[in-house]
């Protein structure tokens, strides 16, 4: 199994001594063991290398992806992982006032970050902020750097990912702002695998049918910030 993965915590990151940890990590590599393959090799990439990379058969599945329309034409998707919701990552006591995607919209002098292809942009756009005010990224660590440089003012992504970040480098003098519903519904992300490998798709939705949801899958969840009330929305 050639895992594709992001330095993203609390999804997938390498510690001081190279393993890789992580919640999809973790869960991918049992579902590995489950199927009896025979070796888990993960395989960093950069996000904008994910989907590319299924078509090119470089890896045979992904880290856990936001499911849209735009994706289901370019790969399948597993059975749903996860459920999130949002967040801004801004800088340490939210000097700006941000509550969400439209109070930056509103503040006409404030530039925002995404990862470059990730569904944030879409949702920046949609709640009023001109694309010109967007800035671009290819990593996690980089688009929070821009924000504790000020050359960003905030950091659209996933809230857990913001807090996975921050429990890494607590020291950093950044804050985690909730999108509110309003503006963007928690929305649920999955394992992608090529459209081709319809086979192996089924075999790892078989899988995590055995894992989502059981005392393993709950205590690995737990220990990367998910709560039941989390792990419950998958079943």
């Amino acid at each position: 199994m050639r895992f594709a993965f992001l330095q993203e915590p609390p999804f997938c990151f390498r510690d001081a001594g190279g393993n890789l940890l992580g919640c999809d990590a973790g869960l991918a590599g049992k579902v590995c063991e489950g199927l009896k393959l025979d070796a888990f090799l993960p395989i960093e990439t950069e996000f904008a290398e994910l989907l590319p990379g299924l078509a090119d058969n470089c890896w045979d599945m992904t880290t856990g992806l936001f499911i849209s329309d735009e994706r289901r034409k370019l790969v399948d998707f597993t059975r749903p992982i996860w459920v999130l919701q949002d967040g801004l990552l801004v800088a340490k006591g939210n000097p700006r006032g941000f509550r969400g995607y439209r109070s930056v919209a509103e503040d006409r002098t404030a530039l925002i970050g995404v990862i470059s292809g990730q569904i944030q942009h879409q949702t920046a756009l949609q709640n009023g902020i001109a694309p010109e005010r967007i800035r671009m990224f290819a990593t996690q660590a980089g688009a929070a750097e821009a924000v504790e440089a000020g050359t960003v003012h905030a950091y659209a992504s996933v809230d857990l990912a913001h807090r996975g970040y921050l429990d890494r480098w607590p020291q950093a003098p950044l804050a985690v702002i909730d999108v509110p519903a309003a503006e963007k519904q928690p929305a649920a992300g999955a394992f992608a695998v090529a459209k081709n490998n319809t086979a192996l798709r089924q075999r790892i939705d078989s899988s995590l049918g055995e894992l989502l949801g059981s005392p393993w899958h709950r205590e690995l969840m737990s220990g990367y910030g998910f709560s039941d009330a989390d792990i419950d929305r998958l079943l």
